[in-house]
């Protein structure tokens, strides 16, 4: 699957990156921020198995470079360092495109949570953080994948939202804040990008990760209950849905939020 919006260039260096258990090569690059392991990692799965190529980045090199090898080094970079930093921005983008001339798909899954309480005593020095990692580095990505391709070539971008950024997330407000902002970002990002780039978003609810470990730990069949689908999520259950608005079947989808949560969400109904 490819998507809609790209040219048909290519470079001479798409050829010969047939990975283990990967697809063949659909000639496309996406860059994935935050993807070591967890939603991020669930995502590079799938789009290296489709015939992507991938640059992924994280913050423990260590972890990366596990994750570059499981994903197949012959198609996957990774470029270590934090998502706020805004040269380790620039130096991702750099590689991909040294590395593969192109950059198509950026997805936006880099995130922190550092705090858990009401947000009346919250520390605005870590609701700062949380913005910083969350909100303005998505942003900075975009602006370096829009100027570095997309911009003449076409592509497509996915943020990872939250549930939590569409309803009242207590306890977790400023991660709902800034998740929020993200479908705000995504908004503003869909408009101006348009009609070359389509920028869409991803709201999960609770995922199995090690990230959202502490809001299921030790009470899972509990925490499932309240999902009309009877489990939580998995990254793989975000890896088909970014692969979905990465490709060609979503070429008319373009500033929307897609909220992928097992039927949460019906419960806020009337009983």
């Amino acid at each position: 699957m490819t998507d809609g919006n790209s040219n048909s260039n290519s470079n001479s260096n798409n050829s010969g990156y047939g990975g283990t258990g990967a697809g063949a090569d659909s000639g496309k690059v996406a860059l994935i921020t935050g993807a070591s392991r967890g939603i991020g990692y669930g995502i590079a799965e799938s789009l290296v198995a489709r015939g992507d190529r991938l640059c992924i980045t994280g913050r423990n090199e260590d972890a990366l470079k596990a994750a570059v090898e499981r994903l197949g080094a012959d198609r996957v970079i990774g470029v270590a360092g934090k998502a706020h930093d805004e040269a380790h921005q620039a130096h991702a983008v750099e590689r991909a495109m040294e590395a593969f001339g192109r950059v198509d798909f950026l997805i936006n899954n880099a995130g922190t949570n550092p705090v858990f309480g009401p947000i009346a005593d919250l520390d605005l020095g870590v609701a700062r953080k949380v913005f910083e990692t969350n909100v303005i580095s998505a942003l900075g990505f975009a602006q370096r994948t829009w100027h570095a391709w997309q911009k003449d070539n076409g592509g497509a971008i996915v943020n990872i939202a939250s549930i939590a950024g569409v309803s009242a997330s207590p306890f977790i407000g400023a991660y709902g804040m800034s998740k929020a902002a993200m479908v705000n970002l995504t908004l503003q990002l869909a408009h101006e990008m348009a009609p070359g780039v389509r920028v869409n978003a991803i709201a999960p609810a609770v995922v199995k990760t090690k990230f959202a470990q502490a809001l299921y730990e030790g009470r899972e069949e509990e925490a499932a209950a309240a999902y009309p689908l009877g489990r939580l999520g998995v990254p793989e259950d975000i890896g088909g849905a970014a692969a979905f608005l990465t490709s060609a079947q979503a070429e008319w989808i373009t500033g929307q939020t897609l909220v992928v949560d097992g039927g949460m969400f019906l419960n806020a109904g009337v009983h």
